[in-house]
């Protein structure tokens, strides 16, 4: 490629301000430099050029045609470097981040401290997309995602969330103490990815008469808590999804045991953490693990606290 053969910028901007102006001293004081400086950038670029640019009388310019040419070109060059500069100096453009998940770790984890990431990132629009299979990370179905298990998951990077603790709840209205009593009540059972389910659960017990297959099934987790909060049955439950019902006393454990599964873990590209908003995104979410800092942040957004 030939290399550009151009005049000084400081000459073609002074030149520029003097056309507009028809005055060397208007132009000096636009551009905050005296009239001998725009006088000397003139001449230099006349020198340069080989023409002259314009007729000089007595504190009064006039431009030659080859003026009048040069300002047009100009003007229309500085005023598309004006509106670009502009643009880039605009705040950043919206910027959208697709996180798929379960629809009860959307629904119980994340959707009550999205009012935290709105808040420090009001430009990032995030679509929660909710999916017990593993969608694609492509940036086009999903970016990120939370999923249950240990992977591995080739070309993505795992962070882990939280364990999973599986524990027998119910309505306290229900007044179950040992498990013997499970054979009085409806299990509500839930299609998900975790391989704990009631019948694992009954392995470990073995309550006689317990028959796991008679059940309440429903699409997701979300529903069997629903159910339990009803008084409608027993839930085998995520205890991470269900801490604060658990701490208001809305849910009660009456009994073990506990089975441990495998955690939640964040998952993305990891080329992906050096765009802003996924960057963003990964550390609300890991930040969401302090739940002290979590309640304590929130509770001052709802009661108006700074």
């Amino acid at each position: 490629m030939t290399p550009r053969r151009l005049p000084s910028l400081s000459a073609l901007r002074a030149f520029e301000a003097a056309a507009r102006h028809l005055s060397a001293k208007r132009a000096a004081e636009e551009l905050s430099v005296t009239p001998t400086a725009i006088s000397h950038q003139l001449r230099q670029l006349e020198e340069s050029l080989g023409v002259a640019l314009f007729v000089r009388r007595p504190r009064q310019l006039h431009l030659t045609t080859q003026g009048q040419a040069l300002l047009a070109v100009l003007s229309d060059s500085f005023d598309a470097i004006a509106d670009t500069v502009t643009k880039l100096r605009r705040p950043p453009a919206r910027q959208a981040v697709t996180l798929s998940t379960t629809p009860a770790v959307a629904a119980r984890w994340l959707l009550p401290w999205v009012c935290l990431l709105r808040d420090a990132h009001p430009q990032i629009d995030l679509s929660i997309q909710v999916s017990h299979e593993a969608v694609a990370l492509d940036g086009v179905v999903a970016d990120m995602a939370i999923r249950y298990g240990e992977g591995p998951w080739p070309g993505l990077v795992a962070e882990k969330l939280f364990d999973n603790v599986f524990v027998p709840v119910c309505s306290p209205s229900l007044a179950l103490r040992e498990p013997a009593e499970l054979v009085r009540h409806t299990l509500l059972h839930f299609s998900s990815p975790t391989p704990v389910d009631w019948a694992a659960w009954q392995r470990q017990v073995q309550v006689p008469g317990l028959d796991v297959s008679a059940r309440l099934l429903f699409s997701d987790e979300t529903h069997g808590i629903a159910a339990a909060l009803d008084g409608q049955g027993v839930a085998l439950m995520s205890r991470y999804l269900i801490e604060e019902e658990l701490r208001q006393g809305r849910l009660v454990q009456p009994f073990g045991p506990e089975i441990e599964a495998a955690p939640f873990q964040l998952v993305y590209p990891p080329e992906r953490l050096e765009e802003p908003a996924i960057a963003a995104v990964r550390d609300w979410i890991m930040g969401l693990l302090d739940s002290l800092s979590r309640e304590s942040a929130c509770r001052s957004i709802v009661e108006g606290q700074p």
